[in-house]
């Protein structure tokens, strides 16, 4: 068995001026506020002598490469992506930042806004414009039917509502 993986689908490069804030926020948390704390205790650690058995030190330094992990890949995603501050101007069709109403084929209605892969949030119901449905959803206009493969079969979606946050 080889550990072979194919590389991922590039991502959307989109996000919504909330979700750039959201990733500058995070991005300074952990660059200004927390890694310093981190650093501070692991050097308090290193000065108590053997490492090699220093908890503190060992999972202070783990939580450090874990730190600037993160960080290397906010930096990094933040410098690439586009923020997306306006509606499109034809707002009667489904693009990025659109929240969109769906009705089911056992007329449940579903609300939905379709945004980036940074700001994915199944309580605010936030789905990615990469995911099946949103790929589905993308450039449709009201009244028009979508079916998606889900794990469970075919469902079928009829758009009631498309709307643009002002």
């Amino acid at each position: 068995m080889s550990r072979y993986r194919p590389p991922q689908k590039p991502s959307a490069k989109y996000i919504s001026a909330e979700g750039e804030r959201a990733l500058k926020a995070e991005l300074h948390q952990l660059w200004k506020v927390e890694r310093p704390k981190v650093t501070q205790s692991v050097s308090e650690a290193a000065a108590l002598g053997d490492r090699s058995e220093n908890a503190e030190y060992i999972y202070g330094k783990k939580r450090l490469r874990e730190i600037d992990r993160r960080v290397r890949y906010l930096s990094k995603r933040l410098e690439e992506v586009t923020v997306v501050s306006r509606a499109p101007d034809d707002t009667s069709r489904v693009y990025f930042g659109a929240w969109v109403s769906l009705e089911d084929d056992a007329g449940l209605d579903q609300r939905y806004r379709l945004v980036g892969p940074d700001e994915i949030d199944p309580k605010r119901d936030y789905i990615s414009i990469d995911s099946p449905l949103g790929r589905a959803l993308l450039g449709k206009g009201v009244d028009a039917e979508v079916e998606i493969d889900s794990p469970t079969g075919r469902k079928c979606f009829i758009i009631t509502d498309i709307a643009y946050p002002t």
